[in-house]
């Protein structure tokens, strides 16, 4: 395959099939410490659902003989999981992964192609050795060579609905700490030609204090064609009440790259949660996951959870819905599919 191919790609909805799942396993404790332990069995309670319930083949990224042998300790009565041995600065692989796309060749027909990006640790705050490397081992694992881009992202950064329609803020995207020269313009010219974006619709911010500058997978999901899921606040001291208002607000008068108007779901936030010193720290049910046959969503205050996975379950009928604490890997700064990334069904 050649790592020029420039013809027609599209970004697959998480929802569509996917061959595996990729998932980070946390490996390092200089990074998590105490939380080590805690955010192992958290991810490890993540993949067990996602290979028993979720017909997924999870590949389990892991660093380190300790790590192998605790994952192995965690998950070795489990089908359908392939441990890997690789090298990462951390797991947060939807962000420094590959993006599988959906792409012509010269004779028209569809293959799968991932799409590989500059990392410089987040606008330079978490640099990480071994980060940059992440794309080209996934990709040489599923036997691919990917398709290297010029520029700075990170797939946590851009929410896909399938048709080409991509969701982002500006905060993040248009962020100097990546790419200094870009304007919404460059912006939109880049993912057009890197993942086939038809239309990119700009949110301003995403949520207090999330070191990833504005995520959109913290904030707003597609769950179907032409939804959207946003939070609503829960509690009266909600920080990011006014942001989850104006995001549901300016979804509701878009339309998609069909032309097709936006309908957006409103789901209850964790609410407000803090730090150790009292800082408030993004957490959000908006980081789910979405498997073949299961849908998972971080919790982390059990009344808040129980109502926004009984809100996702009327959204994803056709599949179950777990809820799985996810408050050590929150520490973190991320959640469910901050760890993950998708290979989808390419149908040639």
């Amino acid at each position: 395959m050649s790592q020029n191919s420039s013809l027609a790609r599209l970004v697959p909805a998480e929802w569509d099939g996917h061959k595996a799942m990729w998932v980070g396993f946390p490996s390092h404790e200089n990074l998590w410490q105490e939380d080590l332990i805690p955010a192992q069995a958290e991810v490890a309670a993540l993949v067990r659902v996602l290979a028993e319930a979720g017909d997924e083949n999870v590949k389990l990224l892991v660093a380190g003989e300790a790590a192998k042998k605790t994952a192995q300790t965690l998950l070795g009565d489990v089908a359908r999981i392939e441990i890997v041995e690789g090298r990462f600065g951390d797991i947060w692989l939807r962000d420094t992964g590959p993006i599988y796309v959906s792409a012509e060749d010269d004779a028209d027909r569809l293959h799968t192609l991932p799409v590989a990006f500059l990392n410089n640790g987040w606008g330079g705050k978490y640099h990480l050795k071994y980060d940059d490397e992440v794309a080209a081992q996934i990709s040489a694992h599923d036997g691919y060579e990917p398709a290297q881009e010029g520029f700075i992202l990170e797939g946590g950064a851009l929410e896909h609905d399938g048709f080409g329609t991509i969701i982002t803020t500006r905060q993040c995207l248009l962020n100097p700490n990546r790419n200094p020269d870009w304007t919404q313009s460059t912006a939109e010219r880049a993912l057009e030609k890197a993942l086939g974006a038809r239309k990119v619709i700009w949110l301003d911010d995403g949520l207090l204090n999330d070191h990833t500058d504005g995520h959109i997978d913290n904030l707003a999901r597609f769950v179907a064609p032409g939804v959207v899921a946003c939070p609503v606040a829960y509690g009266v001291d909600d920080p990011n009440a006014d942001i989850y208002d104006r995001t549901a607000k300016f979804l509701s008068q878009q339309t998609d790259a069909r032309g097709m108007p936006l309908q957006v779901v409103r789901i209850p936030s964790p609410g407000k949660m803090v730090d150790e010193e009292g800082e408030v720290i993004p957490a959000s049910h908006m980081n789910f996951l979405i498997a073949n046959d299961c849908v998972v969503v971080p919790v982390y205050n059990d009344r808040a959870g129980e109502l926004a996975v009984e809100a996702f379950q009327t959204l994803f009928a056709e599949r179950q819905v777990f809820g799985l604490a996810s408050n050590a890997i929150l520490t973190g700064g991320g959640s469910f599919h901050c760890i993950s990334q998708q290979v989808p069904h390419i149908k040639g």
